[in-house]
């Protein structure tokens, strides 16, 4: 169950950074978009699941 979560958190990390940095434009009406604040909360999000994904697999 723990990695499902950070796998689920680090997909949704990496959405958030291609939607700040402008690399995705999915959904089109979305304010994240080309705001660079979301990228950084997407790395941070990101690195967050792969410390839970690294703790859900010992």
């Amino acid at each position: 169950m723990t990695t499902i979560i950070g796998v689920l958190a680090l997909l949704m990390g990496l959405l958030w950074i291609g939607q700040g940095t402008g690399y995705i434009h999915w959904p089109a009406s979305s304010f994240m978009l080309d705001q660079r604040i979301w990228a950084l909360w997407g790395t941070l999000l990101a690195v967050v699941g792969i410390v839970v994904i690294r703790i859900g697999r010992r």
